[in-house]
């Protein structure tokens, strides 16, 4: 069927297609930087919770290293700020990609003549 398609239409379909890839490229790296944002943030409260004379490990690599609650709170903070400047960063990318997707559909379904099948079927 893509072969009865103009040039300039098989172009849009396979950037529409792009954008969809990419839509979910997105939403699976949000989906991981939300995951990691709300450990930093489970841990910086169980954290709070703690003495400060009380016995913190942290990973490094794959062994356990003895600190101390302030480097460990500082370090903790300082990623849960990172995650979260990098989750709105994502997020107005997914918003730009949204949109383009929309707009590029919507000239699709205006050069095929406006009429498309519903999405169910």
């Amino acid at each position: 069927m893509s072969a009865e398609l103009p040039p300039q239409i098989q172009n849009q379909v396979a950037q529409l297609q792009q954008l969809q890839q990419q839509a979910q490229a997105l939403a699976v790296q949000r989906s991981q930087l939300e995951l990691a944002l709300n450990e930093a943030k489970q841990t910086l409260a169980e954290l709070d919770k703690l003495d400060e004379k009380a016995v913190i490990f942290k990973t490094v690599g794959t062994i356990l290293v003895r600190s101390n609650k302030d480097q460990v709170n500082g370090e903790l903070t300082e990623k849960k700020e990172t995650y979260e400047v990098r989750l709105k960063s994502l997020e107005r990318q997914e918003e730009r990609v949204q949109t383009r997707f929309q707009q590029l559909q919507q000239q699709l379904q205006k050069a095929l003549g406006g009429g498309t099948a519903p999405q169910g079927a």
